[in-house]
């Protein structure tokens, strides 16, 4: 068993820059430390998606009503759907000893940052802005508008990883997920 730092652990990045891929390695490097936060959202599930494994899917009125109950370290509306972090299962997985990994947007970090003043926040940025541009386009997931309306937001994302504790350069997965490792586990 490792000790790591902080019991939470919060990754953000700009699409495309390898973060959800260096959380995937961490949590199978260390199934029984490490467990991701699964956002709750009112999106339709998708035919492949499971409810509680892939997101919490809860329909308008039950999000609203945990908006109102003040359930979330943070929540937003993305295209007319919400997303959220339920309190409850991050405490939850810490009760009983996980340390929670957030794959998260800059915004959301910052709300769990407020709530629990140790939490590690990594900001996952790629080599330049050519390489996020390929990798985006290679994903095949992304239409050219919007792989412009991603690269738009980079200013804004960068200009956030300055309230972040640390910057690591996704140039090689490998290094990425041992720089990450450097900073997260007490050696």
């Amino acid at each position: 068993m490792h000790t790591f730092k902080s019991d939470y652990i919060v990754f953000s990045a700009p699409s495309g820059a390898g973060k959800t891929t260096i959380v995937k390695e961490l949590l199978s490097k260390y199934p029984d430390e490490l467990a991701l936060s699964i956002s709750a959202t009112t999106r339709p599930m998708r035919s492949f998606e499971e409810d509680g494994k892939d997101y919490f899917f809860l329909t308008n009125d039950e999000f609203t009503k945990a908006i109102q109950e003040q359930k979330f370290l943070e929540f937003e509306e993305v295209h007319g759907n919400y997303y959220g972090t339920l309190i409850d299962k991050v405490d939850f997985q810490v009760k009983i000893g996980k340390v929670v990994l957030f794959d998260i947007d800059v915004k959301g970090a910052e709300s769990i940052k407020q709530k629990y003043p140790d939490a590690i926040l990594i900001f996952i940025k790629p080599p330049d802005k050519e390489t996020l541009r390929d990798r985006l386009v290679k994903r095949k997931s992304e239409t050219e508008e919007t792989i412009s309306l991603r690269l738009k937001r980079l200013d804004f994302e960068y200009e956030q990883a300055r309230f972040f504790d640390y910057t690591i350069i996704n140039n090689s997965l490998e290094k990425a997920v041992q720089d990450v490792e450097e900073v997260i586990i007490v050696k």
